[in-house]
């Protein structure tokens, strides 16, 4: 059941899969070649409540392109954007736009402590906090990266991500009232 939830998820949130007769056996396919349905039989088994619930909503939008201040599903999503959307879906809580702003309205956390949900801070702008990701467990985030890419996970353990992780933050209730003045 999980599974084919996952798959109507994926469904309603890619458009680009190549049509054919059994169009969820090849999302299935798609998913599984990437490793999505082994990561996300381990988030359901580990992770619980509404960080589950976060993340699974956030794997269904893998392959939305990113776009400059984007919002939403249907045009794509910057890294703040995305993370916005995510959690004003499955959680209910409305973050500020911008990464910075996310960061300033969350509770620090350390590296070592990170857990499904939590937010994870990178410099690639030369500022401290120019772009966000939600950590999805196994040293893994989701994030929608730059222009021409598409949401997707990576491996914070990459040379890249290491050089640049600025800091981890956890949301916590509070934020509904404080961030939706932003």
């Amino acid at each position: 059941m999980f599974k084919r939830a996952l798959l109507v998820l994926c469904c309603v949130a890619s458009a680009h899969a190549a049509p054919s007769n059994n169009a969820a056996d090849d999302i299935e396919r798609y998913l599984a070649d990437r490793g999505v349905l082994a990561q996300m039989a381990q988030l359901r088994d580990s992770v619980g409540g509404k960080a589950s619930e976060l993340v699974v909503n956030a794997m269904g939008f893998l392959g939305v392109p990113y776009r400059r201040g984007g919002t939403e599903a249907d045009t794509g999503f910057d890294c703040s954007g995305f993370v916005r959307s995510m959690f004003e879906q499955s959680v209910g809580l409305v973050l500020p736009r911008r990464a910075r702003d996310q960061a300033a309205v969350t509770e620090k956390i350390d590296k070592n402590d990170l857990e499904p949900g939590d937010l994870v801070f990178f410099n690639t702008m030369r500022q401290t906090f120019s772009h966000v990701g939600i950590y999805v467990g196994d040293n893994k985030f989701i994030h929608s990266p730059k222009p021409g890419q598409q949401v997707r996970v990576e491996d914070m353990r990459q040379a890249y991500w290491e050089r640049r992780f600025t800091g981890a933050r956890r949301v916590s209730g509070s934020e509904k009232t404080d961030a939706s003045k932003n």
